[in-house]
C-alpha cells in the first residue's frame, strides 16, 4: 500500500507558512549597541590664545599640507596616497573586510544547488548493461531566528568600517611623514648653506692668521685653531650632506619608488607655519581615524556578544529538491521519474559542558578589552593635541628669541675679528665668538624646523586639518 502525499502546490504552501512562522518568531539575541561614553572634557588646557574653530572648520577639507605653501610639497603628498606601499596594504585590507561582509550578508540567504549523476554497470555473457541517472536541483535555508547571521553581519560591516579607518590612519601618518622628512631635508639644504657661507669666512680668517703668522704677529697656537676651526666645520658639513641622503632615501621611501630612482635638488626653504585655530575635544572625537577606527571594533565586538548568545537556542534548517531519476538520458526528465523532497531540520545542543557559555564570557571580555583600548585611544587624542598645542606656543617664542639671540652673537663675531686684526683680542676669543654665532644660527634653523614639524604633528592629532572651505 502506497503512502499518500499532499499535492505540490499544497507542499509549497506548507513550506511558506513554515518560513513564516520562523522568521516571526526570531529576535535578537545580542545586546543593543552603544557608543561608550568617554570623559567629557572642557576645551583643551593649552588652547588658551588660540581662536576656537567653527563647526564648519573641523571637517576635513582636502589636502592639509597646502597650508604650508610650498608647490613641491604639494606634489609630493598627494603621490603618497597613490604609491606609498604602506597605504596600498591598508587600501588591500579595506577591500578585504568589504569582501568579508558580502560574504557574512549572503548567509541570509538560501543557497541553491545543481547535482548530476550517472553510471552504467553490466555483467559478463549476455547480460545486458544497465544505466542509472540522477539530476536534481535543490535549495537550503538557515532561518536566522535568532539574529545570529545578522549579528555576523553587523560585526563584519562594524569591521570594514573600522578597516577604512585604518586606511585614513595609514594616509594621513605616510602624509604627514613625508611632510616632516620634507621640511627636515630643507632644513639640512639650509644647514649646509649656512655651513658654507662659515667655511668661506673660517678660510678666510684662516689666511689672515696664516698671514700674521708669517709676519711674526701671531702665534702658531693662533693658525692651529684656526685649521681646526675649520676642519670641524666640514666635518659638520660632511655629517649634513650624510643626513640630507637619508631624508631624500626616506622620502622616496614614503613615495614607492627606490632610492636610486628620486632626487630632491636643494631649494630655498619656505619657512612658513599656518595659525592654528583649536577645536573642541569633541569635534576630535568625529575627525581622529585611530578614534573612528577603535569605536567601530567596540562594535564589532558587541555583536560577537550575540554571535556566541545564539548558541544557547536551536538551529533550523529548510531543504527543498527537486529533480528526477532513470535509467537512461532520454527518460530523465520525464514527470514519470521526477523525484522532490522538502525537509525541515532542526538541533539542540544539549550539554556541552559550559562551552557557550564561556564563549559568550569571552566575547564580553573581548567587547570590555575594546572598549578600554576606545576610552586610551581617546585620552591619548586628547594628551597629543595639548602637547602639540604647548610645544607650538613654546617653539614660537623660542623662534623670536633664537632670532635676537643669532643677531647679537653675529655682531659679537664681526667685533672680535675687528679687534683681532687690530691686535686688541686674542685668538682665543675670536673661535669662541666664531662658535657661538654658528650655534646661534643653526639653532635658530632648527626652531623653525620644529615649528614646521609640530604643525604637521597638530595637524595629525586634530585628524587631517582644520580649513574651512574655499
Amino acid at each position: 500500500m502506497h503512502p499518500t502525499y499532499p499535492s505540490q502546490p499544497s507542499r509549497l504552501r506548507l513550506l511558506a507558512l513554515a518560513a513564516c512562522a520562523c522568521l516571526a518568531g526570531g529576535c535578537a539575541v545580542g545586546p543593543a549597541y552603544e557608543r561608550p561614553a568617554v570623559a567629557d572634557t572642557a576645551p583643551f588646557k593649552e588652547a588658551a590664545g588660540w581662536l576656537p574653530a567653527a563647526p564648519a572648520d573641523t571637517l576635513e577639507r582636502g589636502p592639509w599640507w597646502t597650508l604650508f605653501g610650498d608647490p613641491l610639497l604639494n606634489e609630493l603628498a598627494a603621490g603618497v596616497e597613490v604609491s606609498n606601499q604602506n597605504v596600498a596594504a591598508a587600501a588591500a585590507g579595506y577591500e578585504q573586510a568589504r569582501a568579508l561582509v558580502r560574504e557574512q550578508r549572503a548567509g541570509l540567504f538560501p543557497s541553491v544547488n545543481l547535482t548530476a549523476s550517472g553510471s552504467r554497470a553490466g555483467g559478463g555473457g549476455n547480460a545486458a548493461a544497465a544505466g542509472s541517472y540522477r539530476a536534481a536541483l535543490g535549495a537550503s535555508w538557515e532561518p536566522d531566528i535568532w539574529g545570529r547571521l545578522r549579528a555576523g553581519v553587523d560585526s563584519a560591516g562594524a569591521g570594514a568600517q573600522a578597516s577604512g579607518a585604518d586606511l585614513a590612519a595609514a594616509r594621513l601618518s605616510a602624509q604627514g611623514e613625508l611632510a616632516v622628512n620634507y621640511f627636515s631635508l630643507r632644513q639640512s639644504d639650509a644647514q649646509l648653506a649656512l655651513l658654507a657661507a662659515t667655511i668661506d669666512g673660517y678660510r678666510r680668517v684662516l689666511d689672515i692668521t696664516q698671514n700674521r703668522f708669517d709676519a711674526g704677529i701671531a702665534a702658531k697656537s693662533d693658525v692651529l685653531q684656526a685649521q681646526t676651526q675649520l676642519a670641524n666645520a666640514r666635518i659638520d658639513e660632511l655629517a649634513l650632506v650624510r643626513q640630507r641622503a637619508q631624508l631624500e632615501h626616506a622620502i622616496a621611501v614614503l613615495l614607492g619608488k627606490a632610492p636610486a630612482d628620486f632626487a630632491l635638488a636643494p631649494a630655498p626653504w619656505r619657512v612658513a607655519v599656518p595659525e592654528v585655530p583649536a577645536g573642541l575635544p569633541s569635534t576630535l572625537l568625529q575627525r581622529r581615524p585611530d578614534i573612528a577606527a577603535a569605536e567601530r571594533r567596540v562594535a564589532a565586538a558587541n555583536a560577537q556578544i550575540g554571535i556566541a548568545r545564539a548558541a544557547y537556542f536551536p538551529s533550523l534548517n529548510l531543504s527543498a529538491s527537486y529533480g528526477g531519476g532513470a535509467s537512461r538520458v532520454a527518460d530523465l526528465f520525464n514527470a514519470s521519474s521526477s523525484l522532490w523532497s522538502l525537509g525541515v531540520s532542526a538541533a539542540q545542543k544539549l550539554f556541552d559542558a559550559g562551552a557557550a557559555t564561556a564563549d559568550v564570557d569571552a566575547a564580553r571580555a573581548g567587547h570590555a578589552a575594546a572598549v578600554a583600548r576606545y576610552r586610551q585611544t581617546v585620552l591619548e587624542a586628547f594628551a597629543s593635541v595639548e602637547d602639540q598645542l604647548a610645544a607650538t606656543r613654546a617653539l614660537a617664542q623660542q623662534q623670536d628669541l633664537r632670532r635676537q639671540a643669532s643677531a647679537a652673537a653675529d655682531q659679537v663675531e664681526a667685533q672680535m675679528l675687528n679687534r683681532y686684526r687690530a691686535g686688541q683680542a686674542g685668538y682665543t676669543e675670536v673661535v669662541t665668538a666664531q662658535a657661538t654665532a654658528l650655534a646661534a644660527r643653526r639653532a635658530l634653523v632648527q626652531v623653525q624646523a620644529e615649528r614646521q614639524s609640530t604643525a604637521v604633528a597638530l595637524i595629525q592629532a586634530l585628524g587631517g586639518g582644520w580649513r574651512a572651505p574655499e
